[in-house]
């Protein structure tokens, strides 16, 4: 009897954050749909990318952030695709994997072949674009839900407030927080998400808010229950952060607060369910800055309460694809 061929191997770099992980779903899904035989491993931060291999977009995780030499494990592949960067730095480490095959953007410093970068395209669009263009498969950059089976969450039917972010240019001041969330507390119970570094943020927006302090989460969920907390929720209310990108994910009503980026480069899905706010049209800021940007500053209060109660009315069953609790 002929033994069966090997499968295929395939690595695929997004080494960068939660968001920037879920931002890669589509072309993920349109990756898998293209090579359903291939044994696929993504290389990328572990628990954002777990959730991924749990829904069966990868096959395996390897854990991996930043432009750091690549472990060996994933030498030698048959196919290296590149979703974290244009180049030259990225494709350069992937090139010294040895893959048989290197599906990335051109680059010439790099000698890479493939399409051009295209520096305003939205997030999601522009890896599903490169997908799509190498290996001749349909992509679609909304078709961002995931099937996972979650942990019970830590609260049932929500509103998620998310008050942190990574960088200052994206931080909504505190005291704006607080009056949204004392606002929509009347709409079901506030959890007040963040990172462990976040949870001072988190408490002080609960007492401005007279919220009592087990709305607090914030450094209390990893990854996993932390969508599990999203995909039971009515809403997320958050600035440009990735906890935003949960939402979309599971099905959940939101609103996203833009400042130095734009929606147009990392908004949520069009249509009634997610809801952003955003005064920046004709504005570039930096995402990574220290200082509020001026576009996230111009944002109010009422405005925000405001498209959170239009998110909750346009809110229909969750359409999160098979969001069953452990």
């Amino acid at each position: 009897m002929t033994p069966p061929s090997p499968r295929p191997r395939v690595v695929v770099l997004r080494g960068l954050g939660l968001g920037d992980v879920l931002a890669a779903v589509p072309a993920l899904r349109a990756l898998r749909t293209a090579l359903p035989d291939a044994e696929i491993a993504l290389v990328g931060p572990r628990d954002p990318a777990a959730l991924l291999r749990d829904a069966g977009l990868v096959d395996t995780v390897v854990a991996h952030q930043g432009l750091g030499p690549l472990p060996r494990a994933v030498h030698g592949a048959d196919v290296a695709v590149n979703l974290h960067g244009h180049g030259p730095e990225s494709h350069r480490l992937l090139l010294a994997t040895g893959p048989r095959r290197l599906v990335a953007f051109g680059d010439a410093a790099s000698r890479t072949a493939g399409p051009t970068w295209e520096s305003d395209e939205h997030e999601r669009a522009r890896w599903c674009r490169l997908v799509a263009s190498a290996f001749d498969v349909a992509a679609d950059p909304d078709d961002t839900l995931l099937a996972v089976t979650l942990p019970e969450p830590s609260v049932r039917d929500a509103v998620v407030v998310h008050a942190g972010a990574a960088a200052g240019s994206r931080r909504w001041p505190a005291e704006r927080w607080a009056a949204v969330a004392a606002r929509l507390d009347a709409d079901g119970p506030v959890a007040l998400t963040g990172s462990p570094a976040e949870r001072g943020l988190a408490e002080q927006v609960a007492t401005l808010a007279g919220l009592p302090p087990g709305s607090v989460v914030a450094g209390t969920t990893d990854v996993r229950a932390l969508a599990a907390l999203v995909a039971s929720a009515l809403l997320v209310v958050s600035s440009d952060t990735g906890v935003a990108h949960l939402a979309p994910a599971f099905g959940t009503p939101s609103v996203t607060l833009f400042g130095p980026t734009s929606p147009a480069a990392w908004g949520p899905p069009e249509g009634g369910r997610h809801h952003v706010v955003w005064h920046g049209a004709g504005h570039r800021g930096d995402p990574h800055g220290a200082a509020l940007d001026p576009a996230l500053g111009a944002i109010g209060v009422d405005e925000v309460v405001a498209a959170a109660r239009a998110a909750l009315r346009a809110g229909l069953p969750p359409a999160g694809l098979g969001t069953a609790r452990a």
